[in-house]
């Protein structure tokens, strides 16, 4: 996305967000700024002063910071350009070639379903990776937002088009979740899925933030949360009880508090979960109990899949499907981001929806085909890795422990560890594994979280090719496929230098040659190779 002051077309007049969003902003800044405005009313209450007044004209300040938001942001569409005009004081337009767009991402949440609101976000493939210039509109109507949607992505012109008439469409129909006449259906949520919820871990994330909204309530309140009646009678049983009971006892209420957590985020974010593909070439995903989410990919921008399966939903035999393509958010989470395609479900599920977003992608499926291992020499590597890192771990702790007042356990806990680093390394030995099918790069890496990358040959922009000290002696390299879509690298561990020239060669004919030295398999030069 480019950000840059343009020339005003003549023939389309800007357009401001709908006035509804004067209720929704600022009750979202006052909602943001809750902690700060109850600590104030606190501490100006407990100190003798007005607190309560200071708290009131601190909602009213947030309150005209809200609404100066809709005063100030206006947009509209040129026949080339989508442009988005904010601010204030740091007054900003950002414009970004219509040419450009990949995705539209519909979000409704319980205020904007309530006032009947959408916000849209427009990818272009590089505003989630650079924050600046990302164009963002909160709020328009549904019908408006459906309206932008097929003008954007379908590029068909309805600026004109009455809302009613947008149901030829299939946009509503994908903003509402109901099947539409010029749609396949390639996935829908089953209620079995829900029981691999727990195994997400999701429900981590609810602790932080409820753990650190309370901490900075009590910083802003001057509340001593140990002088709590429940806070403190707890702490009192902890430090009474043996020091296993103990452990046991907070391991067990935060993995029943975890689960607990995890399937009710999985039922928020995945009801009504339907995948479909539109007859105009794009991808539709819909989600979301209280907070609706309908995004939609070109397909022509999508480069591949990734079946994702984090180490307990592995061991449930369970995995989600990524989407690898220009436009989406990537290195926020899945789950928060665009790219999901499928929530965890079945593996055998997850793989059968892979076949049918990329159409079948040829025999052998890239999805399913064997992968060729890495060798001996990778694996020993894996474990030199593995126990080089336990190995100066434990030492720092029992050095600690023997020249400070740093208690043994943590020491002696590391070496009992030993053997799960040893099956920690063979998994991931046993997980590295490569091969090209139907025009397709496939690689397999991790343990924690072992990825299956499904990347289209044609969507390779450049290769490289990269050796560290240890990897030069062990005779094995680290090969790149560099892609403009996804996480914009995906990787072959640990392959024999001349495996990974065949790969890069056969992955793009004819651009290695000029970088081979006298036609042999050996780089002239090591480093990047694009096209």
């Amino acid at each position: 996305m480019t950000a840059a002051m343009t020339a005003t077309p003549v023939e389309t007049d800007w357009r401001r967000l709908s006035p509804r969003m004067l209720v929704i902003h600022p009750f979202q800044e006052v909602v943001r700024a809750a902690p700060a405005l109850i600590g104030l009313l606190f501490a100006g209450s407990s100190s003798g002063g007005e607190g309560h007044l200071w708290s009131l004209v601190g909602v009213g300040i947030m309150v005209l910071f809200g609404m100066l938001r809709w005063f100030t942001t206006t947009y509209r569409i040129t026949a080339e350009h989508v442009q988005v005009r904010k601010g204030l004081l740091n007054r900003k337009v950002v414009t970004v070639p219509r040419d450009r767009v990949r995705t539209v991402d519909v979000t409704s949440h319980i205020l904007h379903r309530l006032l009947g609101l959408a916000r849209v976000e427009v990818g272009t493939g590089m505003s989630d990776r650079k924050r600046g210039g990302e164009l963002k509109l909160d709020a328009l109507s549904v019908a408006e937002a459906a309206r932008l949607r097929v003008e954007l992505l379908h590029r068909s012109p309805v600026a004109d088009t009455p809302p009613e008439d947008i149901a030829a469409t299939g946009v509503p129909a994908v903003v509402a979740g109901a099947p539409g006449a010029d749609e396949t259906e390639l996935a829908v949520l089953r209620p079995q899925w829900i029981r691999y919820g727990p195994f997400t871990l999701s429900g981590l994330v609810a602790v932080g933030v409820i753990a650190g909204f309370l901490s900075r309530l009590a910083s802003e309140g001057n509340v001593d949360l140990g002088q709590v009646g429940p806070v403190r009678e707890t702490w009192r049983w902890l430090s009474a009880a043996a020091l296993p009971l103990a452990v046991a006892t907070v391991v067990l209420v935060l993995a029943l508090f975890v689960g607990v957590a995890s399937t009710i985020g999985y039922l928020l974010a995945f009801w009504n979960f339907r995948l479909t593909r539109h007859r105009g070439g794009t991808l539709h995903v819909t989600r979301g109990l209280v907070t609706t989410r309908a995004t939609t990919v070109e397909e022509r921008r999508l480069r591949g899949v990734e079946v994702s399966e984090p180490l307990l939903l592995r061991a449930v035999r369970g995995a989600r499907l990524i989407a690898i393509t220009t436009g989406l958010r990537v290195g926020q989470g899945a789950q928060r981001g665009g790219s999901m395609l499928l929530p965890p479900a079945p593996k055998a599920e997850a793989e059968a929806v892979a076949v049918r977003v990329l159409r079948g992608a040829g025999d052998p499926s890239p999805v399913t085909v064997p992968l060729t291992t890495h060798g001996s020499a990778a694996v020993r590597r894996r474990f030199t890795r593995a126990f080089g890192v336990h190995a100066a771990v434990t030492a720092v702790l029992l050095y600690c422990w023997l020249w400070s007042d740093l208690p043994s356990w943590p020491g002696l806990t590391m070496v009992a560890l030993l053997p799960l680093t040893a099956l920690m390394a063979a998994d991931r030995a046993r997980n590295l594994g490569h091969t090209l099918a139907s025009g397709y790069l496939v690689s397999r890496t991790g343990s924690l979280v072992r990825r299956r990358v499904v990347l289209e040959c044609d969507g390779i922009i450049g290769w490289n090719v990269e050796r560290s000290f240890f990897q030069r002696r062990a005779g094995l390299v680290t090969l790149t496929a560099t892609t403009a879509a996804g996480r914009q690298g995906y990787r072959v561990q640990d392959v024999a230098l001349a495996e990974a020239l065949r790969i890069a060669a056969a992955g793009s004919p004819g651009l290695l040659d000029p970088f081979l030295a006298g036609g042999d398999a050996v780089p002239a030069a090591e480093g990047q190779v694009r096209r």
